[in-house]
């Protein structure tokens, strides 16, 4: 497999370099990017920090180094081209089309990426009241507070709802809690009692057995827990119980966190509520 060293700069936190380099990089399954995250390069001396780290990969690599950034500066932007290796500057690309359309010039402004036409203070506040939200209502450890849940995740344990509800949480302001279905449920092929008044609500994760299998393995390797035979077991009594209360579900084996998260967005979309296989 080809390997590539790949720098994701921004001035901010990364956030929106992050999310599109990404999903670029997703398409091309047979390269094997080794990715290095740099935060709050927003002056001189953090882009000649930066350019340093980025002519070491280059200096150890046989390959050229891919580079991409948001800094919205365009003398610092400037600082980090260099023939040696491939800038994608995502603002340069967008910027000056959109200027050329609108008929005036950008005013950056750094960190708000995220603050178009949001009360900035606002949404700030919700996300976190949606955060503390995820936290206390995370795996089941709380289950008082479930009226106020706008979506509650149901799945086998490691089969991504922590991180799905914190996601929702932390970009959307989702108020999200989850719940873990335990072997007794399983068993039983029926809706914990606590989870019944609010099953409109309510949505299966689906996971393959063999990546449950690989997951649980690096948390308890050679435990029952992290068996092939136990995860087997789970993600098809799982599927039976969505079957059988007519639970819509998402087979998450191969989606990134914030794939699974657009989905359910959409589903709620749909109807209000998560509702329909």
């Amino acid at each position: 497999m080809a390997r590539r060293d790949v720098f994701l700069i921004s001035d901010s936190t990364a956030i929106t370099v992050e999310t599109l380099a990404r999903s670029l990089l997703s398409q091309f399954p047979d390269v094997d990017f080794d990715t290095h995250v740099l935060r709050f390069v927003n002056n001189v001396q953090r882009v000649a920090e930066a350019v340093a780290a980025i002519e070491r990969a280059a200096a150890a690599g046989s390959e050229r180094v891919l580079v991409f950034t948001t800094i919205l500066d365009a003398g610092l932007r400037a600082r980090l081209a260099r023939d040696d290796w491939l800038l994608i500057d995502f603002m340069s690309a967008f910027i000056t089309p959109l200027e050329d359309e609108l008929g005036t010039r950008c005013r950056p402004r750094i960190g708000q990426t995220h603050g178009i036409g949001e009360d900035r203070g606002s949404a700030y506040l919700r996300r976190m009241e949606a955060v503390n939200f995820a936290l206390r209502n995370d795996d089941g450890a709380s289950t008082a507070h479930y009226h106020e849940a706008e979506l509650i995740l149901i799945g086998v344990s490691r089969s991504g709802k922590t991180p799905t509800s914190l996601y929702l949480a932390m970009h959307y302001g989702t108020m999200v809690a989850n719940y873990p279905l335990v072997e007794e449920d399983l068993e039983e092929l029926s809706l914990p009692a606590v989870l019944r008044p609010y099953r409109e609500r309510l949505f299966g994760l689906r996971i393959d057995p063999h990546r449950l299998h690989e997951i649980r393995r690096h948390r308890q390797p050679d435990s029952r827990y992290a068996s092939l035979q136990q995860c087997r077991y789970e993600t098809r009594q799982a599927e039976a119980l969505y079957r059988h209360a007519g639970l819509p579900s998402l087979d998450v084996t191969s989606l990134s966190v914030e794939e699974i998260a657009t989905r359910l967005l959409e589903a709620m979309a749909a109807g209000g509520t998560v509702t329909g296989p």
